[in-house]
C-alpha cells in the first residue's frame, strides 16, 4: 500500500473504495486466532467489531453464536450480507449486521464474546477509547478478544512512518482493567505469535501477530 492510497477524505470513503475495487478482499475464513480462542467457550451473544466481508461472523453464527457485525464499509456489511444469506436462513438469521464508525457510535447492549481482529486503520482512529468500549460491553463471565499484527509485512515497500503498532502488554495496559486479587477481570492470553502469510508474489512469508484475552468475573 502507498501513500497515493490514502487520497480518499475519510476512512469510510477509504475502505468503500478499496472493497469496491475488489470482487472479494478477504478469503471468508475465519481468523485463525478467533477459532483457537473462542474453542470451549458456550455460544451466546457475541459482537464482532470491524467485521469486513463477515468471515468471523458467519463463523460465530455457524457455531451458534448470535452476532452483531459492525464495520464502517457499507460495501463489505453489503457483501458480508449476501455471503450470509448463500450459507443459509439458519445463519443469516442469526447475525445483525450495523454500520458504525466505531469512533463516533457503537453497538448496544452487553456481549459474551466482543472481538476486534487486526483492528488497525491507516486513518487516524480512537484505537484505545473503542476497545475500552469493546470491554465495556463485554457481560459477566463474557470474554474479549483483541488479535493484532506486530508491524507491516516484510514485504510492504513503503511503510507508514505514522502508523504505530501497539505489544499485547501495550494493548493490555491501555485497556485498563481491573485486574489480579480483587478485580474483575482475568487475563488469559497476553502473547505474539507467528502466523503463515503470503507475500503479493506468492511466495509464503509470515507475520507476526499478538492476542490479548480477558475475561470478566462473573
Amino acid at each position: 500500500m502507498t501513500q497515493d492510497d490514502l487520497t480518499p477524505d475519510s476512512a469510510e470513503e477509504f475502505w468503500d473504495e478499496r472493497y469496491g475495487q475488489n470482487g472479494q478482499l478477504w478469503s471468508g475464513e475465519p481468523n485463525a486466532a478467533l477459532v483457537r480462542e473462542t474453542e470451549g467457550l458456550s455460544p451466546g451473544a457475541a459482537l464482532d467489531l470491524g467485521c469486513g466481508e463477515g468471515g468471523d461472523a458467519i463463523w460465530l453464527a455457524r457455531q451458534g453464536w448470535r452476532v452483531t457485525a459492525t464495520d464502517l464499509s457499507r460495501v463489505a456489511l453489503g457483501r458480508a450480507a449476501e455471503h450470509a444469506a448463500g450459507a443459509g436462513a439458519r445463519v443469516a438469521d442469526r447475525i445483525d449486521w450495523q454500520h458504525h464508525d466505531l469512533g463516533s457510535s457503537f453497538p448496544t447492549g452487553s456481549y459474551d464474546l466482543v472481538s476486534a481482529q487486526f483492528f488497525h486503520s491507516l486513518h487516524e482512529m480512537p484505537r484505545e477509547e473503542i476497545l475500552r468500549r469493546a470491554a465495556e460491553a463485554v457481560a459477566p463471565g463474557g470474554v474479549l478478544l483483541v488479535v493484532g499484527h506486530m508491524g507491516f509485512p516484510s514485504w510492504e515497500t513503503e511503510p507508514h512512518p505514522g502508523i504505530a503498532f501497539p505489544t499485547p502488554q501495550e494493548v493490555l495496559a491501555s485497556l485498563a482493567l481491573e485486574d489480579g486479587p480483587g478485580g474483575e477481570w482475568d487475563v488469559l492470553v497476553c502473547d505474539t505469535h507467528e502466523h503463515p502469510a503470503t507475500a503479493p508474489d506468492g511466495q509464503p512469508s509470515s507475520r507476526v501477530n499478538y492476542t490479548v484475552k480477558t475475561r470478566r468475573r462473573p
